[in-house]
């Protein structure tokens, strides 16, 4: 049985406070949502399930199969809807 290649890939992961970026192993054919399953921050930060994912500011499905040397990141939720506060600026702009 022929050993599966193993290929270095990057998991970030970033708070206001502190920034964390880990170096993993995985094998070939890892996703997206297995390396940062595996890298421990979702659980370290609580992060909410099912996760946003990008590879290089970029947004992936969990299921987007890594390349060697991709940065998987893990994004925050969002805590206020972006169309929604444009549309609060251009009615305050309007009065």
């Amino acid at each position: 049985m022929a050993m599966t290649e193993a290929i270095e890939v990057e998991v970030a992961y970033a708070t206001p406070q502190q920034q964390r970026l880990l170096a993993l192993t995985v094998p070939q054919g890892t996703r997206a949502l297995e390396a940062a399953e595996r890298s421990g921050l979702l659980a370290e930060f609580a992060v909410p399930l099912p996760p946003r994912l990008g590879v290089f500011g970029k947004a992936v499905p969990a299921d987007y199969v890594l390349r060697a040397g991709d940065r998987v990141e893990i994004y925050r939720p969002l805590l206020a809807d972006p169309k929604e506060v444009r549309r609060r600026r251009a009615r305050a702009a309007k009065d």
